[in-house]
């Protein structure tokens, strides 16, 4: 992994997955000069230089999109204003939940990632899901050809965000004909940022809301809807897929068996923490008040006990030096999902890249190898 703050994981982590939404190099080593030395003072007290310095760059990017649209040249700016928002994402998700300037950061880069959307054409579109007298938003990406095409709900894990997935696979779906929906799934998102819906346990809840959506769209093959996940949607996609039969395989993008096991090792300082301001990030997402209620709820978060009831084509991917998500989960989501009719395991090694937690080093392996089975698995559907 591209380690431009040595010893800082977290920073890192982040940098290389905003690489691999299309961040251009020569931009981040600029923005990274300006924070490298607060960098080495740990994770969380660097943030807010980390938030600044990277917003400007963002900033800048905005305004050159603006000048080529201005000149008539809405390609070039579409460039600039998507390039911007990985970064907007990149800075705003570094910050502690009460950090004040995250959220006018955070809605400046959905406005920016609707300008370049429409700027290049692409054909992405917003759509609403209700949900329990709420509703939470996806990124529709729509394959290539005629319809109505099979299509997966991808959601997030602990903190990313759907635009996040979109800018990280772009066509790689689409030009196998495949339908995305990105999601803003309770805990994350727009979901959680904006109108303050919670993660839950019990996924299949949020995810049957999204394919009710889907059921009613001419682009969309009712009868060939999956879905998938990375991070902490390692647990979320498959336990959807075990108790909605309508999804018809299944991804976990980067394994996570038993993520509420792994907060008791957390809090024995085992492995590294995804994000800064770890613990209260957590309560945040699973609107837990406090230290005692997270962890009460933390031993729901498993499929043990559940993956023998997956009884669809399932995918396990996980990356051989992924250091926040031990390989043994992946082991346990394998080797107990005895009843799926196809079950297929992929350890990325160094000699395919993608070896760090869902791939953050080099994606481009992994959702190829990904967009290739589920391409093939519909095809049999």
């Amino acid at each position: 992994m591209y380690e431009p703050f040595p010893g800082n994981y977290v920073w890192n982590l982040g940098v290389n997955i905003c690489l691999c939404m299309g961040a251009s190099m020569g931009e981040i080593d600029k923005a990274n000069d300006e924070v490298r030395e607060i960098a080495r003072e740990g994770a969380d007290k660097g943030t807010a230089a980390f938030f600044d310095s990277w917003g400007r760059m963002a900033d800048d990017l905005v305004v050159l999109g603006e000048e080529c649209e201005a000149e008539g040249h809405a390609l070039s700016a579409a460039e600039k204003y998507l390039r911007a928002t990985a970064y907007y994402i990149t800075a705003e998700r570094m910050q502690a939940r009460d950090y004040a300037p995250r959220q006018q950061m955070y809605r400046t880069m959905l406005d920016t990632m609707m300008r370049g959307i429409e700027a290049g054409e692409l054909g992405w579109e917003r759509v609403e899901i209700p949900y329990e007298g709420s509703s939470f938003p996806g990124l529709f990406i729509p394959g290539d050809g005629e319809g109505p095409l099979p299509t997966m709900v991808f959601c997030n894990g602990l903190d990313s965000v759907k635009e996040m997935i979109a800018l990280s696979i772009r066509d790689t779906f689409a030009k196998r004909g495949i339908n995305v929906l990105a999601i803003d799934q309770p805990g994350v998102g727009e979901a959680l940022r904006l109108n303050g819906l919670p993660a839950r346990y019990d996924t299949e809840a949020w995810a049957g809301a999204a394919v009710d959506v889907l059921e009613k769209r001419a682009d969309v093959d009712k009868g060939r809807i999956g879905m998938m996940g990375w991070s902490l949607g390692g647990y979320f996609a498959p336990r959807a897929a075990i108790y909605d039969k309508r999804f018809k395989l299944c991804v976990s993008w980067g394994a996570n068996h038993n993520w509420g096991e792994l907060q008791s090792r957390r809090l024995q300082n085992e492995g590294e923490n995804p994000v800064p301001h770890y613990w209260e990030h957590v309560m945040w997402v699973w609107g837990q008040r406090d230290m005692d209620a997270f962890m009460a709820l933390m031993p729901k978060v498993t499929l043990n006990g559940h993956m023998d009831k997956m009884t669809v084509p399932y995918l396990i991917t996980h990356g051989a030096n992924d250091r926040q998500i031990p390989r043994e989960y992946a082991y346990q989501s394998r080797d107990q999902a005895v009843n799926s009719p196809r079950l297929d395991f992929k350890l990325f090694t160094e000699r395919e890249g993608g070896v760090e937690h869902c791939s953050a080093d080099n994606m481009e392996p992994v959702k190829s190898y990904i967009a290739d089975w589920v391409s093939d698995r519909f095809a049999e559907v």
